[in-house]
């Protein structure tokens, strides 16, 4: 939660701080960090460096393929383009007058974008990685681990040990492929987006809506008997208080991984720009002094987030079997009657 007012204050700040023009150039740091953590259809590295990506759009059932450069002149302005436009991160219909027409229906745009780009380059990575780890298991069967799979080994089993096993119980294995995958997917991608020219993916809220929806599913598809007893008929609970306290018990599934969903994108989102915004101080300010200051700050932020991109990565893959594991669990009720280990469960 106090990540995530950091985000809102330091998005405000720097929105503000935008509309006024530094003396010398027209440097609007609103800009340039909203650039860098939104999704775009090209993906920008450095000055010169930018890779152009596929604009794929079903316009009335009749499928468009063009390169996104189009979108832009020589000065890098966006202009319109065989009769459509980008305006604030989309592509619409343009109109005349070079505006969005008012007419968008049967327009569907399935493009390539940075994020989605990003998306798969992790993807490729991850299935890299853990295809060779595979076959050095194979190759190494009952021998001490080597190489790659030497230093990925000790993070498998904590996630099995410490996280699967400790909140989900006897039946961790079963969950173990996608707590690993998710894991993995997170920190990688967290890095990634750490990198010069990274895309902030992690940091995109569809992104962290659909993982925690796939906890939330895997979580109500899980559930048992007492589970569900637990949700309609809370031992203990007197009848009467059954209309108040369903709801309350319903609206915590959701609220559960919307937690989730939140935490994620509001961690790694902060962290961008809040290193974008040190950054955005040297020509801001325009002074020698506040640069190795910018500079030094921007530094410590940034090997910060190295720890958060890995923390953050654990925090959801641990909730998530917390989520598992209460579903999962075999209730004890000899204890309801003030005994035993009912108090526990």
């Amino acid at each position: 939660m106090k990540k995530l007012f950091i985000l809102l204050f330091s998005f405000l700040t720097i929105t503000a701080s935008a509309e006024a023009p530094v003396e010398g150039g027209e440097f609007k740091p609103g800009d340039m960090i909203t650039h860098h953590i939104a999704d775009d259809y090209n993906w920008h590295f450095a000055d010169g460096v930018t890779l152009y990506l596929p604009v794929i759009l079903i316009d009335n059932g009749t499928p468009k393929v063009f390169s996104s450069s189009n979108f832009y002149d020589e000065n890098h302005e966006l202009v319109p383009y065989e009769g459509y436009m980008v305006s604030h991160g989309h592509i619409y219909r343009a109109d005349a007058n070079g505006q969005p027409a008012a007419d968008q229906s049967s327009l569907i745009d399935i493009s390539i974008t940075k994020n989605v780009a990003s998306l798969f380059l992790s993807v490729a990575l991850l299935f890299a990685v853990f295809f060779t780890i595979a076959g050095s298991y194979k190759k190494n069967n009952g021998k001490a681990p080597r190489g790659i799979q030497s230093f990925f080994e000790p993070i498998i089993i904590f996630i099995r040990d410490e996280i699967a096993k400790a909140n989900i119980g006897p039946k961790y294995e079963r969950y173990m492929p996608y707590l690993l995958t998710v894991f993995f997917f997170i920190w990688f991608n967290n890095l990634l987006g750490l990198m010069p020219g990274g895309a902030n993916l992690t940091g995109n809220i569809a992104v962290t809506l659909v993982l925690a929806t796939l906890t939330l599913l895997i979580t109500v598809f899980s559930g048992n008997k007492n589970y569900w007893k637990h949700i309609f008929a809370t031992p203990g609970v007197p009848v009467w208080l059954a209309p108040i306290m369903i709801p309350v018990e319903l609206i915590g599934i959701i609220t559960k991984p919307f937690s989730l969903m939140v935490r994620l994108f509001a961690n790694i989102t902060a962290g961008h720009i809040i290193i974008l915004s040190l950054f955005s101080l040297i020509f801001i300010f325009q002074s020698i002094a506040v640069g190795p200051l910018s500079v030094a700050f921007a530094t410590f932020m940034n090997f910060l987030e190295l720890f958060v991109a890995l923390l953050q990565a654990y925090i959801f893959t641990l909730l998530s079997a917390m989520y598992f594991g209460g579903a999962v669990e075999e209730h004890d009720h000899v204890g309801d009657h003030g005994h035993g280990d009912g108090a526990h469960h």
